[in-house]
């Protein structure tokens, strides 16, 4: 069975962001990756004894849920972190930007929008822009966990991890407003672009 593959990221020193709280935050995805895995090598081992045992399937079911769990927390830490590769760079003239533009009539109104929409929601989970192929659109929406939120058959171009293991260590939980506005001041754009042509 081929398995999910840890990815290496090029992190520059970050603003606000330490690099300890970025070595921590890998070893948290390099998790993910392992559990996701582990869950698809045992499911059909545990699959084998559904026959035999009434629970079983019960259980079967729980590791089809929390696969979910460990493969978008894969899937979403390979947008937050990739999105600092190479350093900030601003987001430049182009389709992206006109698209912001015209659904939120200006940048700084979309990005007005987005600060306030990771810094207000209480609990644990994700901002994110997704793009929309079925209605060529962008929109803003807020996750849960990791598998709770997930808009179906949008792909996610920016994240940003409201997950507290991200910026406690650095910021106190009184900081989570500084950490999103040093999000924002490490991020780099060209990144965010090639997640969108590629969507």
């Amino acid at each position: 069975m081929k398995k999910f593959e840890e990815k290496k990221f090029s992190i520059p020193v970050l603003k606000g962001i330490s690099a300890k709280t970025i070595d921590e935050h890998l070893k948290l995805y390099a998790g993910y990756v392992k559990n996701a895995n582990s869950i698809l090598e045992k499911t059909p081992e545990y699959s084998v004894w559904a026959e035999k045992d009434p629970f079983v399937p019960y259980f079967v079911g729980e590791l089809g849920r929390r696969f979910s769990f460990e493969y978008n927390g894969i899937r979403n830490h390979e947008i937050y972190f990739s999105s600092f590769e190479g350093g900030p760079q601003p987001l430049a003239a182009g389709k992206l930007k006109d698209m912001i533009n015209e659904t939120w009539d200006s940048f700084d109104k979309w990005l007005t929008t987005f600060k306030a929409m990771a810094a207000t929601t209480r609990g644990i989970g994700w901002a994110a822009l997704w793009y929309d192929p079925a209605d060529d659109r962008l929109i803003n929406s807020w996750i849960d966990e990791q598998h709770f939120g997930q808009l179906n058959g949008c792909t996610m171009i920016l994240g940003l991890d409201m997950w507290e293991h991200s910026y406690v260590a650095d910021y106190q939980p009184s900081g989570k407003k500084q950490y999103i506005e040093d999000f924002f001041a490490n991020l780099n754009w060209k990144k965010i672009e090639e997640n969108f042509k590629k969507a």
